[in-house]
């Protein structure tokens, strides 16, 4: 019996691609990130804070983040921004991620010479 794979089982390092992106726009705390990436795939992809927050801390780790201590909405929050290394790290994996989506879209159409056996 075959099982059904879900969504994320295709999404390996779209969180964090899609967190240096939000990131890159404005400082945001982590809730507001959750939130961003929700609101800026139409729904179609939602990663909770279990995803997110391990994300956010590897990459303060990494130094692509820095994350500070503020109010916000009279609660303290950590509010994350890039670095310079983030935004390298961003323009290099958002290359990649358009080079992989059009290789994925010219496979779909049928562009290219077919695998040996399926032409």
């Amino acid at each position: 019996m075959l099982t059904a794979r879900k969504d994320t089982d295709y999404l390996n390092g779209v969180p964090e691609l899609l967190l240096l992106r939000l990131l890159a726009r404005q400082p945001m705390h982590g809730y507001e990130l959750v939130q961003g990436i929700r609101l800026c795939t139409g729904g179609v992809l939602a990663f909770g804070e279990g995803c997110v927050y391990p994300i956010l801390h590897r990459l303060e780790a990494e130094g692509l983040l820095t994350g500070t201590r503020e109010a916000v909405g009279g609660r303290s929050r950590v509010v994350y921004r890039l670095t310079p290394a983030g935004g390298e790290r961003l323009a290099a994996a958002s290359a990649r991620w358009a080079a992989v989506g059009a290789a994925v879209a010219g496979a779909l159409r049928g562009v290219g010479d077919a695998a040996p056996g399926l032409g």
